[in-house]
């Protein structure tokens, strides 16, 4: 089989996370790439989706990790372009009251309600003016805050069982490591949001009830300043 970053994963980021289970193709092959631990009838659904004969490979939890990141590192640049083609039309609010039970994200058929979610939430920032955006994750809930104008306000409650999901697909995102948890990790995506490029700079931290990740925020087509403007 070639390496892992030159094949495509046939499952869902979510599902897979969820299932500790990465299914790998080539096109002529599969092989699905698991933990000692991943469950029969997740091994079973996957060779029910593989595009053709499936190997499975048995791994670590710590070498699982690691093959998860890089898989879907390269497709997150689908992701990207999904965030460009959503645009702004998105209400970050409407979307968290419909966003399904974390159960139903975790088995759906693609990634594109977490990826809706985060760009409503980059949208929303952006129309607000936000320099950075706060996603905290405490004990009972979890807690998503703009800084506008130095001060920090809270937008938005989702689902505490969310928190987990959303943190790990912005760090495949910002191609960092969602093994890690124990340390701070810096990371950055470029994205293009209603035809406007957003550089984004991610900080996670550890805390006691998980982690808590920090989005600033770079409108590229608002920067424009001279030796006139700056007096």
């Amino acid at each position: 089989m070639t390496p892992a970053a030159e094949r495509r994963p046939l499952l869902p980021f979510a599902w897979a996370r969820a299932h500790h289970l990465v299914l790998l193709s080539d096109g002529e092959r599969c092989e699905a790439l698991c933990r000692s631990d991943t469950a029969a009838r997740a091994l079973l659904e996957a060779r029910r989706l593989a595009d053709g004969p499936m190997s499975v490979s048995r791994l670590a939890p710590d070498a699982f990790e690691k093959v998860l990141v890089l898989s879907y590192q390269r497709d997150s640049a689908e992701a990207h372009r999904m965030m460009a083609d959503i645009g702004n039309e998105l209400d970050l609010y409407t979307l968290a009251e419909e966003l399904p039970d974390t159960d139903d994200l975790l088995d759906s058929e693609d990634d594109a309600p977490i990826i809706r979610l985060i760009n409503a939430m980059l949208t929303e920032a952006i129309k607000e003016k936000a320099s950075d955006i706060h996603i905290e994750t405490y004990e009972r809930h979890l807690q998503i805050r703009f800084r506008v104008d130095g001060v920090l306000r809270e937008i938005l409650r989702p689902q505490r069982r969310l928190a987990a999901l959303l943190i790990s697909r912005i760090k495949v995102m910002a191609s960092l490591d969602i093994a890690e948890k124990r340390i701070p990790q810096d990371g950055r995506m470029a994205l293009r949001i209603g035809g406007r490029a957003i550089d984004v700079r991610v900080s996670t931290l550890p805390s006691s009830h998980g982690e808590r990740v920090v989005l600033r925020l770079l409108d590229k087509n608002s920067v424009n300043l001279d030796l006139l403007t700056l007096g």
